[in-house]
């Protein structure tokens, strides 16, 4: 009954503007909950401009539980590719500095070998934007739930207390469309962002670039060029231009950056930097800036933000797209809660509450790392000092998986708060099951990830053989309506490195609490971990 009740008041559940990578993930996870939501895109259709071109791990194990990790891992960068990272005079002379890290197969296997915790279920995945977009979206197209709009402009909202109206123009013609909910996913000059009168905070314009995106069939399969350096994902160039060329997925497109005067001088630029001639096309190239900055609020009423109109990161560390999934996963299941009855107040409120602080991380992250990298540019008149310091300030910008993995909602309203908490560090991760803290991988018997075993609800698991009742757990779930589950993993390894026998767990996988009896009131636990009053 709620369903057609909603459909004759609303034309959607949930309105996405924006179907960058951030809109798209939101679609496809509110999709596969079954919720009604449109997404709308002013360009026509995904365009082939470089943007992002890394899935970090946390974001490819997001996409491994929405079913579509291997999809986007068939279309990247080939698993045996290395990406090492290279800082260079030129691409046809002996390098300064390398910083070798293991291709997605030589990833993979330190994973599959890996029984404490350390690393990610998924390594990362090298994947231009150009290419991600348009998967994305075929995938949010399949689900039936969505509905997608290209060449659809957003113009302006309005929201009461039970609704958002947006007027939208698509082929000349100005219309409505009705949501619960309207999510902002529409990048760092969000008109969402804008109409709510939400600032940003922080640096802003602290360099402009230029960006180039070359096509050369040639230039992969003749690495290394003469004693150049080898087949690798960033080659640093030792300049007074900060020029930086990124391998792209197809091993035949290359993006160039470097501060230039003018558009013209980008295609000389990439000559020198080759040092060999080479047979390329130019097709693109625009000017950037490089900003630090962090929206003041996530929302207001029932309209979010979420991704790029809320954070803006400096690509050093590749902290930008990614966060921007974690935001989206966030909130998705929160308003899905919320739409199908069994989710409380406070679980929309909580958005902010956990991604703010994580989206203040990863801006301080972004800024520690191209400190870094300043640092060790500025020196490229003295290439003996240059790497030496290079070979500490660099790391900073390919090293943090404590950053991807490491992020724990503390302060949350929907959280079993313990006092104290393990120590942040953006560059080395320590698994934890403290509450707010991603669950750590760990392989079970048959080599079985115990993500792969947990539902799409909450979760109880009872670990080390525990016989603890669920009783009063399920009764208070099941007088919300939330969904939940018991699941048992007698496996010693994963209670050795869990260190609890029960822990529960929200739909994204996150610790909401944990102990080793059952809690004695169940109810106000359901209550507080599903965002109802207590």
């Amino acid at each position: 009954m709620r369903l057609i009740i909603i459909s004759r008041l609303h034309d959607t559940e949930v309105l996405i503007v924006g179907a960058g990578p951030v809109g798209l993930v939101l679609a496809i996870d509110l999709g596969q909950k079954g919720v009604r939501c449109t997404l709308v895109e002013r360009k026509p259709a995904p365009q082939f401009l470089p943007k992002m071109e890394r899935c970090n791990a946390r974001t490819m194990e997001i996409f491994r539980r929405m079913g579509i990790s291997a999809r986007v891992r068939s279309a990247g960068l080939p698993a045996d590719v290395p990406m090492d990272v290279y800082i260079i005079r030129a691409m046809s002379e002996p390098p300064l500095l390398r910083h070798a890290y293991p291709s997605v197969a030589e990833a993979r296997r330190r994973i599959d070998a890996c029984t404490d915790g350390t690393l990610p279920l998924e390594p990362y995945q090298l994947i231009s934007q150009y290419t991600l977009e348009p998967l994305l979206k075929s995938v949010a197209e399949s689900l039936p739930t969505v509905s997608v709009r290209y060449g659809c402009e957003f113009l302006s909202f309005d929201q009461d207390l039970s609704s958002v109206t947006a007027q939208v123009r698509a082929g000349g013609h100005t219309s409505q469309i009705k949501a619960q909910y309207l999510v902002g996913c529409d990048g760092g000059a969000s008109a969402v962002r804008q109409q709510l009168g939400i600032g940003l905070s922080g640096e802003g314009d602290l360099l402009r670039l230029r960006q180039g995106l070359f096509h050369c069939e040639e230039l992969f399969d003749r690495i290394p060029i003469k004693n150049g350096p080898g087949k690798g994902r960033h080659y640093h160039v030792a300049d007074e231009r900060s020029t930086f060329l990124i391998m792209q997925d197809s091993t035949r497109h290359w993006t160039l950056h470097a501060v230039l005067d003018e558009d013209r001088a980008m295609a000389p630029q990439f000559e020198k930097t080759i040092g060999v001639p080479v047979k390329y096309e130019m097709l693109y190239v625009g000017e950037w800036k490089q900003n630090l900055l962090l929206a003041d609020r996530y929302g207001s009423g029932r309209v979010f933000l979420a991704g790029d109109a809320v954070h803006l990161v400096i690509p050093t560390g590749g902290l930008g797209m990614n966060s921007g999934v974690g935001d989206a996963i966030d909130l998705g299941w929160k308003l899905a809660a919320t739409l199908q009855g069994w989710g409380g107040p406070k679980l929309l409120e909580s958005y902010e509450i956990e991604r703010r602080q994580v989206g203040s991380r990863n801006v301080a992250a972004s800024r520690y790392a191209s400190l870094g990298r300043r640092k060790w540019r500025s020196l490229w008149r003295n290439p003996d000092e240059l790497v030496a310091v290079a070979e500490v300030e660099q790391r900073k910008s390919n090293e943090m998986i404590g950053a991807e993995l490491g992020y724990r909602y503390a302060g949350s309203p929907i959280i079993a708060e313990e006092p104290g908490g393990p120590q942040d560090d953006i560059r080395r991760y320590v698994p934890t099951t403290w509450p707010g803290a991603r669950l750590p991988h760990v392989w079970l018997d048959g080599h079985v990830a115990i993500q792969d075993r947990i539902g799409r609800g909450y979760t109880l698991l009872r670990l080390g053989r525990s016989k603890e009742n669920s009783s009063g757990l399920e009764k208070a779930m099941r007088a919300y309506g939330a969904p939940f589950e018991v699941l048992d993993v007698p496996d010693g390894i994963a209670r050795d490195l869990y260190g609890h026998d029960l822990i529960l767990l929200r739909p994204d996988l996150h610790v909401a609490w944990r102990g080793n009896r059952a809690p004695a009131a169940p109810q106000k636990l359901v209550a507080l971990v599903t965002g109802h009053p207590s």
